[in-house]
């Protein structure tokens, strides 16, 4: 009998303000099937998410199947031939969107970044920052050209959400579909216009 192999995904949590965004993510990874998280958390990221949430580096990596230092640049997730669904930065600081857009590769964050750009597998950025200045911009065009998705994790209000849990869920979900996951986060989908809404 042989088993499947599992699917990887690669999450990295970096220093920008959103950690509970990361943090989330890996909490949905756990509750699919066949799904292998790999975690690097940026020093940064770590002081970000303890600040933010009351984590510790160890409580965000007990919620990951596999953790790689950012600095290990021999990590499995540096190479290409080391098979992944993708990766998402979430949060992704602009110092990071700039490492990747740059093709740095400085870090295991950038460095495995830049294998999943090369290979033509799924990047998905949630950049956090605002007010957005130029460099800002230029390199979310550039990642962008290079094939990378940029998401924002912008509210969508449509969903009238009651609670912040319900604001992170819907930008999760919605990341979490860009993989074409079997997710069990709630997401309420846009339902069109309720009849009237239009006059």
């Amino acid at each position: 009998m042989t088993t499947s192999k599992p699917q990887r995904l690669i999450v990295a949590i970096t220093g920008a303000s959103g950690a509970i965004y990361g943090v989330r993510i890996l909490e949905a990874l756990r509750q699919i099937d066949g799904c292998e998280s790999h975690l690097v958390l940026s020093s940064a990221g770590g002081l970000t998410a303890q600040q933010e949430l009351d984590m510790t580096r160890a409580d965000i990596e007990a919620l990951a199947d596999v953790v790689h230092s950012s600095r290990d640049i021999g990590a499995t997730v540096a190479s290409g031939s080391f098979a992944t669904l993708g990766m998402i930065v979430a949060p992704c600081s602009m110092k990071t969107l700039a490492s990747i857009a740059h093709g740095l590769a400085d870090n295991l964050v950038s460095r495995a970044a830049d294998v999943v750009l090369k290979e033509r597998r799924r990047l998905v950025l949630l950049a956090r920052e605002t007010p957005l200045n130029l460099a800002h911009l230029r390199n979310m065009v550039a990642v962008t050209e290079m094939g990378a998705i940029v998401a924002p994790p912008v509210p969508a209000f449509y969903t009238r959400p009651a609670s912040i849990d319900e604001l992170v869920d819907h930008t999760v979900a919605r990341v979490l579909d860009l993989f074409e996951l079997d997710h069990r986060v709630a997401l309420k989908r846009w339902p069109g216009l309720r009849p009237g809404a239009s006059d």
